[in-house]
């Protein structure tokens, strides 16, 4: 996942958050604020248009024996992708720009399909890594239409996952029409695709690839769930919510870090539209999974539960909540939780005071 994104539309609530995740690869929804420090847990696996291709492989089957210069020119090429995901990895994002140019430029010369789609599919990343909003839409359909004009099916998980990353960055530049008709796109076609594979046996479809194409599903509904959240849709988040929530238990287990954020994440949702009693079960079993999981974003969590607590009107029980969540956050160093937990307690303070 990357960092430095480009800001996006505020929360529906800036009090309170959804849990963020970072934008880039492996999470292709609005891009959001990085969580300081935080490990973000991710759905599934990049789809990637060609990672056979950056493993050295030669995208399988059997071809016809090629002369030398031919195989060196590929093997450069990987090389140069290489040392570029290791460069965006460390956050030199304009060197990783450059190798992955030059790598294009040898791509074409060499006229390899597969190496131009992949690099093309990298430099959209590092855009949007770099919050080049504009840019990295030029790059996915770029290389989206490499990949339809050769025989990829308009279904296939790579063309989804960048189509739910061009929905994230029309969500980010307000462009609500196309970011619903993206999102929609990415859900319907998705659960299309798995009614369609549900009783394919274990020999033409592993249940591995079955798994992945679920989990992509539970991410375009997460992503489609943060951006009506911030346009104020809320029972509409909260059922996206819901079924994301339902995919990650049933594929990953609720342990799973990623199915402990989603439970918080739907909390959020109930609260913001007075269902406290709900929003409290989800957030209370959230908080147990996060203390009994050692989740990096425990104290997020807790703030949430002692948020709700407050709602609910039980301020002793949320102030000591809210301490435990402040002190975890000053253990972890993240300044910007420690601050809207300070907020929160002298919220807290006002409100006791005036119940009484």
């Amino acid at each position: 996942g990357g960092g430095g994104a480009a800001r996006p539309v505020p929360p529906v609530s800036p009090r309170r958050p959804v849990l963020p995740r970072p934008a880039g690869q492996g999470d292709t929804g609005t891009p959001r604020p990085r969580q300081r420090g935080a490990v973000r847990p991710r759905w599934a696996r990049p789809a990637g248009a060609a990672l056979a291709f950056l493993g050295g492989e030669r995208g399988g089957g059997r071809r016809a024996p090629r002369t030398r210069p031919r195989e060196d020119g590929e093997d450069a090429i990987i090389l140069l992708l290489k040392r570029a995901k290791l460069s965006a990895m460390k956050g030199e994002l304009a060197e990783a720009e450059r190798l992955l140019h030059q790598a294009l430029r040898r791509a074409h010369q060499d006229h390899n399909r597969q190496a131009i789609i992949y690099t093309y599919s990298m430099m959209g990343n590092v855009a949007l890594m770099q919050g080049q909003l504009d840019n990295a839409e030029k790059l996915y359909k770029a290389t989206m239409s490499y990949m339809l004009a050769g025989d990829t099916k308009e279904d296939d998980n790579a063309i989804l996952e960048m189509s739910l990353k061009l929905a994230g960055i029309y969500a980010a530049q307000k462009q609500h029409k196309l970011a619903v008709a993206g999102y929609q796109f990415c859900v319907l076609t998705l659960e299309e695709k798995i009614a369609k594979q549900k009783d394919l046996s274990e020999d033409v479809l592993s249940d591995e690839e079955k798994a992945n194409t679920q989990l992509l599903l539970g991410m375009s509904l997460d992503s489609y769930a943060r951006y009506l959240l911030t346009i104020n849709e809320l029972p509409a988040a909260q059922k996206m919510y819901e079924k994301a929530l339902q995919i990650s238990n049933d594929v990953q287990g609720e342990t799973h870090p990623q199915s402990v954020v989603l439970m918080n994440d739907l909390a959020t949702v109930l609260d913001a539209q007075g269902h406290y009693e709900e929003a409290h079960t989800y957030v209370r079993k959230a908080a147990k999974l996060a203390r009994d999981t050692q989740h990096p974003e425990e104290h997020m969590v807790l703030s949430n539960l002692a948020a709700i607590l407050m709602h609910k009107e039980d301020f002793l029980q949320a102030k000591q909540v809210y301490k435990e969540a402040l002190k975890q956050a000053q253990q972890k160093g993240d300044a910007a939780s420690v601050q809207h937990i300070q907020e929160e307690l002298a919220e807290l303070a006002k409100r006791r005071k005036g119940s009484k």
